[in-house]
């Protein structure tokens, strides 16, 4: 947390007006394809049965972003609507939350605001919020919880309520898509330490000291701990009273070894594959669509924002350089979150990875970005910033038509975006 300006006055109407902004773009073309594409045919179908209670299927991932897409074919009708009306919704929460984190982070409206610039423009979030797969809810969920957690941190006095909230965020961050268990144990452990460095004699049950005054240790273990299992397993609920092969009374801890061997056993080579590596140096798209579909050519390409991605990476550097010297714990949070979503990427039991795990990493390294682009903007040097931010949005308007099912002019239209052969 950074110390807040004398002056400042939240940015949350501008925050609104471009979350706004970003759902009645995603909208457009949001029923193209009509037809599931890439993995809503692996989703759609496990929303279905879940609807008529028929089978449980697709049991290598967690419940909710099924259950999620399953409530929208029941509001709006199983037709593109209703597949991927709450993706919408759940990208726009993301960017809000992420933005309000980083207000209550570091009280700064310049901050603030590029999150949401960089976050719009980056792509991903865009891309995810326009298909019915899982990723998107998960990112959503996680960045309420990191939101509530920042809030809890700068306004103590709403403590205890915050941290409910972040809790129950984490709980559905995790029951959304696994990528978000390493990062969901974090605030626990951050809660733990910054106790301990206040130098408190009862650890446990000190309500004094950061990061949070008001909480005991004890306490934050009920919410940042105890809670989110909870409702992690209140997701599998459902799953207790299909037809075809409930999950049994007691099976619950089974389950996820099953998960764990499921997710494990893909080994066979897929050619838009990559590796970390890949993802960070952003050498390695994946294509989600691209053929004549609903009577035109169109694509839906992934790759993030050529210019933030690697902006980013010494962004992130320095992030690390200035949590660590000057104590900016603002930006050694994010380093944190940042490091260990590619860490789970580096150790974890998945032969066949792809760019699409490095959604909520990527949103990490922009929210790093904003901070470092801040700190140019606070030391007058505004031109570099306003460079970026308007470099990033021109890049994303040349990019719209290939990440946003557009008519295309032709079969071989895709050459015009292929900045990279490994994009092919």
């Amino acid at each position: 947390m950074t110390r807040a300006s004398p002056q400042t006055h939240d940015p949350i109407g501008l925050t609104m007006l471009i979350a706004a902004g970003f759902a009645a773009l995603a909208m457009i073309r949001l029923q193209i394809p009509s037809a599931p594409y890439f993995d809503e045919v692996h989703y759609l179908p496990a929303a279905r049965a879940l609807l008529d209670q028929s089978a449980w299927l697709n049991r290598e991932h967690p419940m909710l972003g099924k259950e999620i897409i399953a409530a929208g074919i029941a509001i709006f009708g199983d037709r593109p609507l209703g597949w991927r009306i709450f993706c919408v919704a759940a990208g726009a929460g993301a960017l809000f939350a992420l933005c309000r984190a980083m207000w209550f982070m570091t009280c700064s409206r310049f901050a603030s605001i590029a999150a949401g610039v960089l976050l719009f423009s980056g792509f991903a979030l865009f891309v995810h919020s326009r298909i019915a797969m899982l990723d998107v809810f998960m990112a959503c969920f996680m960045s309420i919880a990191l939101w509530q957690l920042a809030g809890a941190m700068r306004e103590p006095e709403t403590g205890r309520k915050r941290l409910t909230n972040a809790g129950i965020a984490l709980g559905l961050a995790m029951a959304s898509k696994w990528n978000a268990v390493p990062l969901a144990i974090i605030p626990g452990l951050g809660f733990l330490v910054l106790r301990a460095l206040a130098g408190r004699r009862r650890l446990l049950m000190s309500r004094r000291g950061m990061p949070v005054p008001g909480i005991t240790l004890a306490e934050a273990a009920l919410w940042l701990g105890i809670v989110p299992l909870g409702i992690y397993w209140l997701t599998f609920l459902p799953a207790y009273f299909v037809a075809d092969q409930p999950l049994q009374i007691g099976g619950f801890m089974a389950l996820h070894q099953q998960i764990e061997a499921m997710q494990a056993s893909v080994i066979q080579a897929h050619p838009y594959q990559s590796t970390w590596p890949d993802w960070m140096l952003n050498i390695r798209a994946i294509w989600y669509l691209y053929e004549p579909v609903d009577g035109a050519q169109r694509g839906v390409m992934l790759i993030g924002n050529p210019l933030t991605m690697l902006l980013g990476l010494p962004a992130m550097a320095w992030c690390a350089w200035a949590g660590v010297s000057a104590k900016r714990w603002d930006a050694l949070a994010i380093f944190v979150f940042y490091t260990a979503s590619i860490i789970f990427w580096m150790v974890v039991n998945k032969p066949v990875q792809f760019y699409y795990h490095y959604f909520l990493p990527s949103c990490f390294l922009l929210a790093g970005l904003a901070l470092a682009l801040d700190e140019f903007w606070k030391r007058g040097i505004r031109w570099l910033p306003l460079a970026v931010l308007a470099g990033s949005v021109t890049i994303f308007i040349g990019f719209y038509p290939i990440i946003s099912s557009a008519q295309l002019a032709g079969t071989a239209s895709f050459e015009k975006w292929m900045w990279l052969d490994s994009w092919r």
